[in-house]
């Protein structure tokens, strides 16, 4: 059984069902062994890498592990492909796993888990790990594309924070609706208008349908030339979100030259405020992409002819 600090605040991804459960479920756990209501915080990736880590004890969930969390009375559970290697920290990671799934199962082992919750942290895991040969993966997808639609605070007020409430929940039928009519048709528009970002980047516009499967299947058949696809969605607050896939590990790094994080094919990134739209989002990602960094001095030819430039 693995035993945890307690935290000063439970933090999780804003931009997922899966960062909902795992930070709910924590809340749970931290209820059940400290007897306290500790605090849930939820960030996007860019806001959340620009967060100092201040609190002397926090539990961190959905956000790969890095080192700066590495420190005592830390605890972080996740399942990101991650280079850190803990040495103050409990770490409780597995690649295999939701980050809901791994926050349940420590929840189980306290006998916080029910029949309900089975069901619902097993659809999330095959939501969020795209788990396309799961049976329950078309309706796993509609549960995902809840807190997509919906958002993650709106979605916790609507249940009070009760997750059992989401399993068979009414909007669910709204989900199935949309997929049913809009998928089809956005996907004959999409495959029509793709562009080019980059030399292995293209930008996938969406008019309707569900993003993720659009560019899914795109990929999967192969209809457009690149790697990497990205779709662009404007937030109510102006906020710009690129969201990117791809199927051999290229999204991640792409997503990194945007302060963006997430699994290595299915990832996303917050655009700079000063984007406000998406063709300025268009304009600066091929700009960042198309940039050419000047290569290092590393060789003492380049060095004496840059000296020697200098000094004339």
């Amino acid at each position: 059984m693995t035993a945890l600090p307690k935290p000063d605040v439970i933090i999780t991804h804003e931009s997922d069902l899966d960062g909902l459960i795992a930070g709910v479920l924590l809340q749970r756990l931290a209820r059940k062994l400290f007897d306290a209501d500790v605090p849930l915080e939820a960030y996007h990736y860019n806001i959340w890498k620009q967060r100092e880590p201040r609190e002397k004890a926090a539990w961190v969930t959905d956000f790969t592990f890095e080192a700066r969390f590495d420190k005592p009375n830390w605890a972080v559970m996740d399942h990101h492909v991650t280079e850190a290697k803990p040495q103050h920290v409990i770490l409780v990671h597995d690649i295999t796993k939701s980050a809901g799934l791994l926050c349940y199962d420590l929840c189980r082992e306290h006998g916080l888990g029910s029949p309900t919750l089975d069901r619902l942290v097993h659809l999330n895991n095959v939501a969020d790990l795209f788990l396309e040969d799961d049976p329950d993966f078309i309706l796993a997808g509609d549960y995902a594309n809840l807190v997509k639609i919906y958002g993650f605070w709106d979605l916790h007020e609507l249940t009070g924070g009760e997750l059992e409430k989401l399993l068979d929940h009414p909007l669910l039928e709204v989900m199935a609706t949309k997929r049913r009519i809009e998928d089809p048709l956005g996907y004959e528009w999409s495959k029509a208008h793709v562009a080019e970002l980059g030399p292995s980047v293209g930008y996938v516009p969406t008019v309707v349908g569900n993003n993720n499967l659009i560019l899914h299947r795109l990929l999967e058949q192969q209809a457009a030339r690149f790697p990497v696809l990205v779709t662009l969605f404007r937030r109510a607050n102006g906020i710009v979100i690129a969201s990117l896939r791809s199927r051999n590990g290229e999204a991640l790094k792409v997503a990194e030259k945007f302060q963006g994080g997430g699994h290595a094919n299915a990832c996303g990134a917050i655009l700079p405020k000063s984007i406000r739209n998406v063709p300025d989002a268009v304009a600066y990602l091929r700009q960042v992409l198309n940039t050419k960094r000047e290569a290092p001095l590393n060789s003492l030819e380049n060095l004496f002819a840059a000296i020697e430039a200098q000094q004339k």
